[in-house]
């Protein structure tokens, strides 16, 4: 089995982030997946092991040596990682499109960020993660949250945690289609 740590919308919460870092690696996460809004807040824990996109609004957004977008094999799903669960205005001409590649059923999980609303479901057979955000306070009212995944080759476990007391604020497993 394999953990994975899932966060977004750092927005400079570093002693938030670190936390849901420490709490995530006690449980045996073995990699890191930020998904933007202030992604080079992971820098600032020291973190190594990170694969990241950026967020919409970020100056990084438009640099074309980073991927806005990016689609990771693991474990033997494929992720899609994308701040947003649907095209933006701001995306690049090269971007891949979510739409796209939810409906021609290329990947199993989508994990985005941006609305800082923690969501766990499965529509037509993809899986959508949306770990929360790690701010103190936010306007649309949803604590600090993270996730954690424990995945083996047919099944994922999402705990979507409050950073609070790391209680379990949802949860699902889900069986590779």
């Amino acid at each position: 089995m394999m953990k994975l740590g899932v966060i977004s919308d750092t927005h400079k919460h570093i002693v938030n982030l670190s936390k849901a870092i420490d709490f995530l690696k006690g449980q045996g996460a073995e990699t890191f997946i930020h998904l933007g809004d202030d992604y080079s807040d992971i820098d600032d824990v020291g973190e190594r092991d990170v694969t990241r996109v950026p967020g919409v609004f970020s100056d990084v957004y438009q640099d074309t040596k980073i991927p806005n977008r990016r689609i990771e094999n693991v474990g033997g799903w494929r992720f899609l990682l994308s701040h947003t669960m649907s095209s933006h205005p701001n995306d690049l001409p090269d971007d891949p499109r979510p739409e796209d590649l939810i409906r021609e059923q290329r990947v199993h999980v989508v994990l985005y960020g941006h609305t800082h609303i923690p969501e766990v479901k499965q529509e037509a057979g993809i899986i959508f993660i949306n770990p929360g955000h790690l701010k103190n306070e936010d306007k649309r009212g949803f604590p600090p949250t993270f996730a954690c995944l424990e995945l083996t080759v047919d099944k994922l476990l999402v705990r979507v945690l409050a950073l609070r007391d790391y209680s379990i604020f949802k949860e699902a497993r889900f069986r590779k289609p």
